[in-house]
């Protein structure tokens, strides 16, 4: 027969054996929450001033430079120390610190994007209908349309003008600008949108954007609410109608990151995903000195759809840049990239408890108990996706676990509820190892995203380890 366990017995067995699944606060001195409140300080005026993924890379390049980065030049050679970066058209950039080894062993690898789900204006987008001006859009990544109407949102753009000069616009940010909204249908005269599929009671081309009422002062003429606005925007941006064509100009929801809950323990905010890593994967590349192994932060764009076109993370941009700082130490870039290693740096799912039925609690990830790890993600079978090996996992989670870095692994909801995808199949396509981390968010999609400022916190220290791990 077993003996029989005493008390204390068990607990140490428990200890040694099991996970503690207790809140990861618990886990935080009093001195780690006050560092985590102030770096969520300087992320929320981040968040603030970078809605757009243009804007995160002017951001980013700018603190850079502070920091001594320079323009990457493929024909240099580069020594332990520099620090250089590559912006991609201005959509996408990547940051790079020359590691004591270089690029012999490797180099190490934190991908984020700083695309987020949107409204874009069409390229014919403004019109008038029944004394309204309005702005027909197409929305972007994956959206549940009706949380954009009766939403304030604010206008980000870029153009190039018929006479090439480039203008940036930003309207609806700042005290005293004006704002926009998508309306929405009153309740009382809403019996038979009620009646509709959720996905289907508010179409994408109703998601029109209102410009103004008022109209040009004239007898006669057609279109007058429209002259009004284009006269607005010729004599501030220099725009015709025509430069629409030309312009890369998306609406995003205008109101300000701020704190959630009476303890302050949370970020409320558009675009967290993917934003926060971002963010994270930025401050540590920013703040490394001397790592043993060539370093990279690269934010890319498009990832809310598919991650394809040349600023994406489907294209080869990474890839070239790795393989000119390969060409430049004299080493054949597929061997370079064989010994990479990559942490996919895009948020998890944080359980939510208001709807809990598509969770598997124990295999998902919570707010307050640090960065989030995902082995796999994809859906229907694991699809789409490209599977971490065990001893990847294994490396990474020593690594956290040898910094003190809070750490939890989790799934995007029960098997058949549905599913995602990230940017590590496509850097696991070069031959790199690669895995997905991130900070676990709360409505993750909607205008106005949760996340907890121990884990943004966590997910820096995390990226800052791996980045100076051998």
């Amino acid at each position: 027969m077993s003996k029989t366990m005493e008390k204390e017995e068990v607990k140490k067995l428990k200890e040694k054996l099991l996970l503690n699944r207790r809140n990861g606060y618990f886990q935080y001195s009093d001195e780690k929450v006050a560092k985590a409140e102030s770096f969520c300080e300087r992320y929320k005026e981040f968040m603030n001033l970078a809605k757009t993924e243009r804007e995160v890379v002017n951001y980013a390049v700018k603190a850079a430079e502070k920091e001594g980065f320079v323009p990457f030049d493929p024909d240099r050679r580069y020594q332990a120390g520099d620090r250089v970066y590559y912006n991609n058209r201005g959509k996408a950039v990547v940051f790079s610190v020359i590691g004591k080894s270089g690029c012999k062993n490797g180099v190490r690898i934190t991908a984020a994007h700083i695309d987020s789900p949107r409204l874009d204006l069409k390229p014919h987008p403004l019109y008038e209908k029944d004394d309204i001006a309005w702005l027909k859009t197409h929305y972007y990544g994956g959206i549940k349309k009706y949380q954009w109407t009766a939403t304030p949102l604010s206008m980000h753009g870029h153009v190039v003008l018929k006479d090439g000069t480039q203008v940036d616009i930003r309207v609806g940010e700042e005290e005293g600008d004006p704002q926009f909204c998508v309306t929405d249908l009153l309740p009382h005269l809403s019996a038979e949108q009620m009646e509709k599929k959720i996905s289907k009671a508010i179409e994408g081309e109703n998601l029109n954007i209102m410009a103004g009422s008022w109209p040009v002062r004239a007898d006669k003429g057609d279109d007058l609410v429209k002259l009004s606005i284009m006269r607005i925007l010729y004599e501030k941006y220099g725009m015709t109608e025509e430069d629409f064509v030309s312009a890369d100009i998306e609406f995003v929801p205008a109101f300000p990151a701020c704190d959630i809950g009476f303890d302050r323990s949370m970020v409320g905010a558009y675009g967290h995903d993917d934003r926060v890593c971002a963010y994270d994967a930025l401050m540590a590349v920013l703040r490394a000195e001397n790592p043993e192994n060539t370093i990279l932060t690269v934010l890319a764009d498009r990832e809310e759809i598919g991650s394809d076109g040349n600023t994406g993370l489907n294209s080869q941009f990474m890839h070239y840049f790795i393989a000119d700082l390969a060409r430049s130490e004299g080493l054949e870039p597929q061997h370079v990239l064989r010994r990479s290693k990559c942490l996919s740096a895009d948020v998890a799912v944080a359980y939510d408890p208001n709807y809990a039925s598509v969770y598997e609690p124990t295999n998902s990830c919570y707010i307050n108990n640090g960065i989030g790890i995902a082995k796999y993600t994809g859906a229907r079978g694991k699809n789409g996706t490209s599977e971490a090996s065990a001893e990847f996992v294994a490396e990474i989670r020593s690594v956290f676990e040898k910094n003190n870095v809070l750490w939890q692994i989790g799934e995007l909801g029960k098997v058949d509820a549905g599913g995602g995808g990230t940017v590590a199949a496509f850097i696991a396509s070069l031959d790199i190892d690669v895995l997905d981390v991130g900070v676990p968010v709360l409505s993750m999609h909607a205008p106005f995203e949760v996340v907890s400022k121990l884990d943004v916190y966590t997910t820096y220290q995390g990226f800052k380890a791996f980045y100076e791990s051998k």
